[in-house]
């Protein structure tokens, strides 16, 4: 009886600190409301200010759609570009990939992989850790891809069909990357007649971010919230058109006009 009430005790001492543990290659994870943060023990000294921006994204996300994610996830804080290469190689099937120098985050409905904020200045080529809004925005931005994957057919986005515009449309507008000065990129485009001539090519280009995501906007303005969030469930551009009872060529005119009276 008394070693059951030893092993009992030991349990109950184990369910407290789980919490908080080191798995397999000495990640550390900590368990939140919602999602998990693994991180190396060199980024300790940095959690609580990564956690305050994942908390914030987090938010900004769950008021955006009126809603929480579906399920809970993990947020890896990868301590160097090496290592985030590593888990994309192995994540996407893809053993020689190699990420460009702007890629620091991605996000899928199981997990957000980022390159330790704090480094970005030193491992990617556009991106300041110190300019906090922008990196706060980014990381919403990502987390909103999370969200978006728990409601897709596709939840890694691997299986989409025209949608490239969409998936980062939606993330870059909902996360607040799509500011005045992106409109003012996009007015100054249209009034030059450099738009693509369709969706599947507005995921291109320097003005990708404001092309997407004020597609987007105009979605969300035109249609509200409710029908934009029921979109979330498509991976193919003719749904989404569709849903909206639209053809492309509409939507195209009537974005370029709610844009140029912006």
């Amino acid at each position: 009886m008394k070693s059951k009430k030893i092993l009992l005790i030991f349990l109950f001492l184990f369910l407290i600190i789980i919490s908080w543990k080191t798995i397999d290659n000495n990640w550390i994870v900590e368990k939140h409301q919602g999602f998990n943060i693994l991180y190396k023990n060199t980024d300790k000294k940095n959690i609580k200010e990564y956690e305050k921006l994942i908390k914030n994204g987090v938010k900004s996300t769950n008021l955006f759609f009126t809603s929480s994610y579906k399920n809970k996830f993990d947020i890896v804080i990868h301590p160097n570009r090496h290592s985030l290469d590593s888990t994309w190689q192995k994540d996407w099937k893809m053993p020689d990939y190699k990420s460009e120098c702007w890629m620091v985050a991605s996000g899928v409905a199981t997990k957000l992989d980022m390159i330790s904020p704090i480094l970005w200045d030193k491992e990617s080529c556009e991106h300041i850790y110190s300019e906090s809004q922008k990196t706060q925005n980014l990381i919403t931005h990502e987390l909103i891809h999370v969200y978006h994957g728990q409601l897709n057919i596709s939840p890694d986005f691997s299986n989409v069909e025209g949608i490239d515009w969409f998936v980062e449309g939606l993330a870059t507008y909902a996360s607040g990357q799509c500011d005045s000065s992106e409109i003012s990129r996009i007015k100054k485009a249209i009034s030059e007649n450099k738009i693509p001539e369709n969706l599947d090519n507005f995921w291109t280009g320097k003005l990708r971010y404001g092309l997407s995501g004020s597609v987007v906007m105009y979605i969300d303005y035109k249609y509200g919230r409710k029908k934009l969030k029921e979109l979330l469930l498509f991976n193919k551009k003719s749904e989404i058109l569709l849903a909206l009872k639209i053809s492309e060529s509409e939507l195209l005119d009537m974005w370029k006009n709610y844009i140029q009276n912006l």
